[in-house]
C-alpha cells in the first residue's frame, strides 16, 4: 500500500507540475499583455522569480506608460535581486529610479541601488570598486532620507564597507613592509593615518611607522642612516606621546633604543 501510495503521490507531482509548465508556456506564447502582467506578478508573490522574470521580460517593452509598467519594473529589478544577480538588480533599481524618481516606489528602489551595490562588495583584498560605488550612494540616501526606515541599515552598511576599506589599506601598508618595501610602506601608512583617523588600526599603524622607519634605516647606506634613523626617534616621540599606555610601546621602546645607539655613535 505504501509503495502504491507513493507511486500516486509522484504521478500527482508531476501532473501539477506538467500542469503548471503547460500554463506558463500558454502564458508566454499569448499576446495580451494584461495575463502576463497577473501572473508575473502571482509568481513573484510565490517566489518562484526566474517565471516572474520571463513574463516581465515579456511585457516590459510594451507596457511603457501604463500605470502597471511602473511596478513591473520595481518588482522586475527585485527578482533579480532575489536571484542573487546583483549586478543586474543594480542596473535595474538604477534605471528605476532614472525613469520613476517621482514614484512612491523610488525611496525603496534607491535603498536596494545600494544594497545590490553593497552585495556585490568583495573581500577586503580585493578590488573595492563596488564598496566605494555602494558608500556613495548609501550615504546620499541618508542625507537625501535621514528619517526613513532605511536609514539606520544604510548607515551599518557604510561603517560596514568603510571598516573593509580601512583592513585592505592597512594591510597593503603591511605587505609593503613585509616585502621590504620600506619607502612604499611608509607613504602607505602616513596616507592611511590621514585618511582613516578615527579608524581602530590608527595605533597599530602609528607604531608601524617607527618599525618601518627603522628597518629602513638600517637596510641603507651609511650617507643617509643618520638622517632616517633621527626620522624614527622623532616618529617615537610622536607615538609616545599620543599613546602614553600602548600595548606596542615596550617595541616601540627598543627600536627608539637602536636609534638613539647608533646616532650615538656615528651622528658627526
Amino acid at each position: 500500500m505504501i509503495k502504491i501510495y507513493i507511486k500516486i503521490s509522484l504521478v500527482g507531482l508531476s501532473c501539477l507540475f506538467i500542469s503548471s509548465c503547460t500554463e506558463y508556456q500558454k502564458l508566454r506564447k499569448t499576446i495580451d499583455w494584461q495575463p502576463k502582467y497577473e501572473a508575473a506578478m502571482k509568481y513573484y508573490e510565490k517566489k518562484d522569480f526566474t517565471r516572474a522574470i520571463g513574463l516581465f521580460e515579456d511585457i516590459l517593452p510594451i507596457i511603457r506608460g501604463t500605470k502597471e509598467a511602473e511596478s513591473a519594473n520595481f518588482y522586475y529589478a527585485y527578482a533579480h535581486f532575489y536571484q542573487d544577480l546583483f549586478i543586474l538588480s543594480a542596473h535595474y533599481f538604477e534605471t528605476f529610479l532614472e525613469v520613476y524618481s517621482r514614484s512612491d516606489l523610488a525611496l525603496e528602489a534607491n535603498y536596494m541601488f545600494g544594497y545590490s551595490l553593497y552585495m556585490q562588495s568583495p573581500k577586503y583584498d580585493l578590488d573595492q570598486t563596488q564598496s566605494y560605488e555602494a558608500i556613495n550612494v548609501m550615504q546620499n540616501f541618508i542625507n537625501q532620507y535621514p528619517t526613513s526606515e532605511f536609514a539606520k541599515n544604510a548607515g551599518g552598511i557604510v561603517n560596514e564597507l568603510e571598516l573593509k576599506l580601512e583592513k585592505k589599506e592597512f594591510e597593503n601598508a603591511k605587505l609593503y613592509l613585509n616585502l621590504r618595501k620600506y619607502e612604499a610602506a611608509i607613504v602607505t601608512l602616513e596616507n592611511f593615518i590621514k585618511e582613516f583617523p578615527g579608524s581602530s588600526f590608527q595605533e597599530e599603524a602609528f607604531f608601524l611607522t617607527i618599525k618601518t622607519t627603522h628597518d629602513y634605516a638600517q637596510a641603507s647606506i651609511r650617507s643617509v642612516q643618520n638622517k632616517r634613523f633621527k626620522s624614527c626617534v622623532d616618529r617615537y616621540q610622536t607615538f609616545v606621546d599620543k599613546y602614553p599606555n600602548s600595548n606596542f610601546l615596550k617595541e616601540a621602546e627598543e627600536y627608539y633604543v637602536n636609534c638613539t645607539d647608533f646616532l650615538s655613535k656615528f651622528d658627526l
